[in-house]
């Protein structure tokens, strides 16, 4: 959510943002924010003369009685009923501006930075630097749910019996890189100097609306049935949700930690669940980098973000590159974005394993998350990014160390992880 001041002082820059992100439905919005927002202060400062007027007349109240001036003190008391009796009319029209403007502002775009690339969609995203050389070998890689049924090391069958379509079993040594490839990103970050955090993974309903927009809420969310509770779909929701209503010390900032949960994703739209592998699917578990900050610091904190996660797939021996997100592809909520994508032998071509997203301001503004220091209190900056996703990461891991024989290389970084195997046997072929 943007500053309403924006609207109030500069409204051509946040319709033509709104323009560059491609929701020209929206344009209309700005004016009637604007126009509610003149009549709300309009309200409330009628209110707050009355409530003087008030005020003012009740201490004129006792006076008039001191001096046996009953009828006088009951014509005043008259008057005090009829403007408690009108600023109750204005206050509930002052409450029905709040909600209109509200509502408005909450599906307004944030303002995106001078350096994202304008596009319509995800088809127009930029690439940005490539890190490792992609190689193809002379020899045929498997699809990836292939490979780990070489190893006896899933079963998306029984799955499908005990939860549907979307779930899956990882087991025995698919299972164990599962964990291992978490842990080496948990130990990672730790060493970055982030603070090691285990969240809850259910958020209620004012969390979910301050962290992200609704159309991604409906896309994503699973709702507990009779409860104010969603299951979280990655842990950036409730590691920010963890500051909601507070007011951070301006010399603890910039807050650094890493984050890991289970993420429950409904998958809605054109992309669905994949059939087969666990590439899409309904439940991954992640590795979260999340920061909050002052504003000046931001974009710092951006460009250090997205480098660790390259530098984390880049000691798993996985070639990868960034694509810049353009603003048609941008969420509301976020000011700039990239996604960090590896590389696939197999298909040739390179996939999505993580996003880092810059914030602005916005999801402390929508939950309340403040800092004190010298010049005032303000609203902290807040990013995220994927250190490391469990499904897509076992499938950049085992196509791009794949060997002939059907056997997968360990990375010498994960081995320790993996009890110093430094391959993977195939039990099927």
């Amino acid at each position: 959510m943007i500053d309403i001041n924006l609207i109030r002082e500069n409204s051509e820059l946040v319709k033509e943002n709104i323009r560059k992100k491609f929701q020209e439905e929206k344009v209309g919005l700005v004016d009637e924010v604007y126009e509610y927002d003149k009549t709300y202060r309009e309200y409330k400062q009628k209110i707050d003369s009355l409530r003087a007027k008030r005020n003012s007349l009740s201490s004129q109240i006792g006076e008039l009685m001191r001096n046996g001036k009953k009828a006088e003190a009951e014509k005043v008391k008259k008057e005090v009923v009829s403007i408690n009796d009108e600023i109750d009319t204005l206050e509930i029209s002052e409450e029905n501006l709040e909600h209109e403007i509200k509502s408005r502002m909450m599906v307004i775009p944030n303002i995106i930075d001078d350096s994202v690339p304008i596009g319509k969609d995800d088809s127009e995203n930029v690439e940005n630097e490539k890190f490792g050389e992609p190689f193809v070998p002379n020899y045929e890689i498997p699809y990836h749910a292939d490979i780990m049924e070489s190893f006896n090391g899933w079963d998306k069958e029984s799955a499908g019996r005990t939860s549907g379509n979307g779930f899956y079993y990882l087991i025995e040594d698919i299972a164990r890189l599962h964990s291992a490839l978490l842990s080496y990103a948990r130990d990672f970050m730790i060493n970055k100097g982030f603070a090691y955090c285990i969240p809850p993974f259910m958020i209620r309903s004012d969390v979910v609306n301050g962290v992200m927009s609704f159309s991604e809420m409906d896309a994503m969310m699973y709702k507990i049935e009779g409860e104010d509770l969603y299951l979280i779909g990655t842990s950036e929701h409730s590691m920010i949700g963890r500051f909601k209503d507070q007011i951070i010390k301006e010399d603890s900032l910039p807050i650094t930690m890493t984050s890991y949960s289970p993420c429950f994703r409904k998958e809605v739209g054109a992309h669905g669940i994949e059939e087969r592998g666990i590439y899409r699917v309904h439940q991954f578990e992640k590795q979260e980098m999340i920061v909050l900050c002052k504003k000046e610091e931001a974009m710092d904190w951006y460009n250090k973000m997205w480098k660790w996660t390259v530098e984390l797939f880049r000691s798993l021996d996985i070639p990868v590159r960034t694509l810049e997100c353009c603003s048609g592809d941008l969420a509301d909520l976020k000011v700039k974005s990239c996604d960090v994508e590896a590389w696939s032998p197999r298909q040739q071509k390179y996939f999505e394993v993580g996003s880092c997203s810059l914030l602005g301001d916005a999801q402390a503004r929508r939950l309340g998350i403040r800092t004190k220091g010298e010049n005032g209190t303000y609203f902290v900056n807040t990013l995220n990014n994927t250190v490391l996703a469990s499904s897509r990461a076992i499938i950049a891991l085992l196509e791009n160390n794949y060997q002939e024989d059907g056997s997968v290389l360990i990375p010498k970084v994960l081995q320790p992880y993996m009890g110093n195997i430094e391959k993977l046997i195939p039990k099927n072929k």
